[in-house]
């Protein structure tokens, strides 16, 4: 095991050692400010648009004042998504406009994974200073669609068109421009008027030294764990105690060594400290939509729509069922019975499929997940109401306290030791083990913008994975 060097101190970025709160700069400032979006640079192969991010936060910075950087997780059903589906933007304030976009490009033209099948970076560049408020809300809306919806290259030239903006597309068909585009919208998202759209959280990432990219990660598991331990739930998704599994690593060839998610900036570098790994080569702190169900839509089941993300309440209609591979299905019902889908808990959703499997038909539920084949592939469940089920028992023997046994067919019970007997079976209510509230997916399975329950306010009825 290879302790991180002090070293590596002086190549980290400038938050690690200032903890700053303020990611966005003032539109007081006397100076231009230029947003930069950025999308689809990697592939399966490696890369990582964050990386490239990180890149130019440290090169920029020459140019003008550099804010805490963006990541965003855009619609996470995209068929044609790499991983995450996330895109970056940068928000710099500088006079030398023509400077920052030929560094932007240039790099971006020397780390994107441009010979990939399916890459397609796109950069986009908002001046900001010259958004109007129409304009502003223009964007946010397209910011949103993009979190939830299927957008087209010929949505984002659209919109592109009406911004004091300008962009680049690396590829004929240019599909990065949409991610970018989306990005540059996340501060301006509150023009929506949706809580989840305006919920933010942090993310700090350290990324590895290139001649280890594509093997495996060298991290003392014992570390994380003590990290998780000691900033839980201030930090969130690092392992899963279930599992007992560290998640905050890829496995992928990309450049990220591992990521710490949380609410709390210095409950966040507190586990950074305490992980020890492999050298990092360097690090950065994002501000972020992951964690926050930005990308569910509150909608009827006869609304739905394969590759949306949805909170759909409605009835049980039909009991869980256990297929092969271990993967669970029911069917929802509107509460008029015109539509139904069916919901599924798949194999890696582990225990939160005994919940699921504890449904029964009436119990009355709000499913989210997102959607794909027109079955809800399931995140989290709130039980609202639960059906009483009366069922029936053999009777109990008045004499001696024994379960009666069947007489035969429609011919009553009787007690063989006491010689008693009974015409009909005895009707008890059935007893539920599950409860109303909040059930989620374990963390290896949770998806980047799903909420964790231990975000939700206390006042709601929750349980937690943990």
């Amino acid at each position: 095991m290879l302790p991180q060097e002090q070293e590596q101190e002086q190549e980290l970025c400038p938050e690690r050692q200032n903890p700053c709160h303020d990611y966005a700069l003032s539109r007081n400032d006397d100076m231009p400010v230029l947003l930069i979006g950025i999308d689809d640079t990697d592939s399966k192969y490696g890369m990582c648009t964050t990386y490239i991010a990180v890149l130019l936060v440290k090169t920029l910075s020459k140019y003008g004042k550099v804010a805490l950087p963006i990541l965003m997780r855009l619609n996470p059903t995209i068929p044609y998504k790499t991983r995450g589906n996330g895109a970056v933007a940068l928000i710099v304030s500088t006079e030398k406009e023509k400077e920052v976009k030929e560094l932007v490009l240039q790099t971006v033209a020397e780390n994107a994974e441009l010979k990939a099948e399916g890459t397609e970076p796109g950069v986009v560049f908002v001046r900001c200073h010259e958004l109007r408020s129409y304009a502003e809300r223009r964007l946010a809306r397209f910011s949103a669609a993009a979190v939830r919806h299927v957008l087209s290259v010929e949505n984002a030239e659209k919109t592109l068109a009406k911004l004091p903006a300008e962009c680049s597309a690396f590829k004929k068909k240019g599909r990065g421009l949409i991610g970018a585009l989306a990005a540059t919208g996340f501060f301006f998202l509150g023009c929506c008027g949706d809580e989840r759209l305006l919920d933010k959280t942090y993310e700090l990432i350290a990324y590895r030294h290139e001649e280890r990219w594509g093997t495996p990660r060298d991290i003392d598991d014992a570390s994380v764990f003590l990290a998780d331990r000691l900033t839980y739930p201030l930090t969130w998704d690092t392992v899963d105690q279930s599992l007992r599994r560290v998640i905050c690593a890829p496995h992928s060839p990309c450049p990220i060594l591992f990521g710490i998610r949380g609410d709390d900036v210095a409950a966040i570098r507190k586990a950074y400290e305490v992980i020890r790994s492999e050298p990092v080569k360097m690090a950065q702190l994002f501000v972020t939509n992951q964690g926050t169900d930005a990308h569910l839509i509150e909608a009827k089941i006869s609304d739905v729509e394969n590759y949306h993300s949805y909170i759909l309440k409605g009835v049980v209609s039909r009991d869980p069922i256990v297929t092969k591979g271990g993967h669970v299905f029911f069917s929802l019902s509107d509460f008029d019975g015109t539509a139904a889908i069916d919901c599924a808990a798949y194999e890696p959703t582990k225990g939160f499929r005994s919940v699921v499997r504890k449904l029964r038909v009436g119990d009355v539920i709000a499913a989210y997940g997102s959607v794909k084949n027109y079955t809800l592939n399931l995140e989290k469940i709130e039980v609202l109401k639960l059906k009483t089920h009366v069922v029936k028992k053999n009777p109990k023997c008045d004499i001696c306290g024994r379960t009666m046994e069947s007489a035969g067919m429609n011919k009553g019970y009787r007690c063989v030791a006491c010689k008693t007997y009974a015409a009909s079976p005895m009707l008890a209510v059935e007893r539920r083990d599950i409860d109303e509230g909040f059930y989620e997916v374990t963390p290896s399975a949770r998806r980047h913008l799903s909420k964790p329950l231990i975000r939700f306010p206390s006042k709601i009825k929750v349980h937690p994975s943990r």
